[in-house]
């Protein structure tokens, strides 16, 4: 079986348990109690074969409890970050699940016990509270316990019933998108918020083949809107594990969404002292200020949200926000994003940015920030993508590139617009697409109707304004008209409706005449 034929087949049968088990909850809150279990089997069979270490001889799931040693617990959660008992692993808890009517308290204890387990190490910060957003006690799974256990068990069932393979067979890329696929469609169903939570899989391809261009090696990659973590892991999945030297940053403000992002890079096999996902306001509390520069950053920000900008006095005098000498709107605060973003990056690296369109040609705040950006020479493109790309919004949205090392004071425009595959609910953009636009950038050659580069003074003589239609032409699709084959035409019609109101008036004259 191919491994897209396997990657279908199990993103069917997820998400056919999430359909079957989820009975009146609600799907974008029950895909918590999925996404869990998803995790806990998957840090449950990582557990074991870490323990087994290739040795047929070793079933970790069938020894007792009682054979751990302290010295093995410690080793393992220096090792692996945390530690999970044999008694404790998902194949003997989803075993039993239909018979044991403490299911949803034994897995609480469980879940509490795996996080305690990191405590006093250096993973503790990135196990902590890993399984909050798994509450096996909570009312959404029903009023009464037998309830709750009815559908725990249900997931867990299912759950069980998956056919990953062995994860030493290289199978990990594919749980990875299995999840991530679980993930789009409850985006997808979730509404506006959706786009926030997750970036489509091809769109964040192409984001991180933008920032990591060329580079051979990168001392880390940062996003500081991490959401799910799709855009990071893009880069993993895409580039060898090499090319990342020291790991993955990246910081999130929804709470939920920050665990996720923290599971997703456990599943994709990135060991904790290989990552880093902060919890908190990017703008206002910024994590990581000690780890940058950053050789690549990626980001989907949210678009045109509030933030407290000029009601606080000292944000003009942020490192990150006074060199352009002013802040982004309170309404908008997109160019916040796109500054912070500009203050973490290296010289030799690129950020890529997907952003609002309505930020590269409005006035006031706006304006002088790309201002700040064009003169300092830090845009190296703006790609205009097709609408109807991400989950929860039909926006046909940019990507921004900076780059802290361009040899020219050209800025470069991609309309990208028409590049798209339609989809049941949304466009995607295919390998090829991706190919073309990858292209053009690396030659940055001018292509019509597709990209072009522009020298400095004619985008300051445009009032920076930085929309690709003010510099791509579009295609005109409409019919080319030959005019003179066009008059000929029209005098033969008229000769023809001349000759046939005279056949008319000829014919009425003569009933006319035989009337009278």
């Amino acid at each position: 079986m191919s491994s897209s034929q396997q990657r279908a087949e199990l993103q069917a049968q997820i998400w056919k348990i999430a359909n079957d088990v989820r009975g009146s909850v609600d799907g974008w809150d029950f895909k918590q109690f999925v996404l869990g279990t998803l995790f806990y089997r998957f840090i449950s069979e990582n557990f074991s074969n870490y323990i087994e270490a290739g040795d047929d001889k070793i079933t970790y799931a069938s020894l007792k409890d009682s054979i751990v040693t302290p010295e093995i617990k410690d080793d393992a959660v220096k090792t692996k970050g945390y530690f999970i008992y044999p008694g404790q692993l998902f194949v003997n808890v989803a075993k039993n699940a239909n018979d044991n009517p403490n299911l949803n308290t034994d897995l609480a204890k469980i879940f509490s016990a795996i996080e305690s387990s990191a405590n006093g190490y250096p993973s503790e910060h990135d196990i902590k509270g890993l399984f909050a957003d798994f509450d096996t006690t909570s009312n959404r799974l029903g009023n009464t316990v037998k309830d709750k256990n009815t559908r725990l068990a249900a997931v867990l069932k299912g759950v069980a019933g998956l056919r990953f393979g062995h994860f030493q067979d290289n199978q990990i890329d594919l749980f990875g998108d299995a999840y991530e696929f679980l993930i789009s469609n409850y985006a997808a169903n979730a509404g506006k918020s959706g786009g926030e939570f997750f970036t489509p899989q091809h769109v964040s391809k192409l984001i991180a083949q933008l920032a990591m261009h060329k580079q051979t090696s990168v001392n880390k990659i940062y996003d500081p809107a991490a959401g799910s973590g799709s855009l990071l892991l893009q880069a993993k999945k895409h580039f060898d594990n090499h090319v990342i030297e020291d790991g993955f940053f990246g910081q999130e403000i929804n709470h939920t969404t920050y665990n996720l992002a923290r599971m997703n890079m456990f599943l994709h096999n990135i060991n904790y002292n290989k990552f880093d996902i902060a919890l908190g306001n990017t703008l206002l509390e910024p994590h990581f200020g000690d780890e940058k520069p950053f050789d690549a950053i990626v980001s989907n920000p949210p678009y045109s949200v509030n933030w407290i900008g000029s009601d606080d006095p000292t944000l003009i005098n942020d490192e990150r926000f006074a060199p352009a000498g002013v802040l982004a709107p309170k309404s908008k605060a997109d160019f916040a994003f796109v500054l912070h973003a500009l203050s973490y990056l290296s010289g030799k690296g690129r950020a890529a940015i997907v952003c609002f369109p309505g930020i590269f040609y409005r006035g006031g705040a706006e304006q002088k920030i790309r201002q700040y950006l064009i003169d300092n020479n830090f845009v190296e493109t703006v790609i205009s993508l097709a609408p109807n790309l991400f989950f929860g919004t039909s926006i046909a949205v940019n990507i921004l590139v900076l780059s802290k090392h361009k040899t020219d004071n050209k800025t470069q425009f991609i309309d990208a617009s028409a590049l798209f595959k339609k989809a049941t609910n949304n466009n995607t953009l295919t390998d090829d697409h991706i190919a073309r636009i990858m292209e053009v950038f690396d030659t940055k050659t001018d292509a019509d109707h597709f990209a072009k580069s522009i020298d400095f003074e004619k985008i300051a003589q445009n009032d920076y304004n930085l929309s690709v239609s003010s510099y791509v032409e579009a295609k005109d699709n409409r019919e080319v008209v030959d005019i003179t084959a066009l008059n000929a035409e029209i005098q033969t019609t008229v000769a023809k409706i001349t000759r046939l109101r005279a056949d008319i008036d000829a014919i009425v004259a003569e009933i006319e005449e035989g009337e009278q």
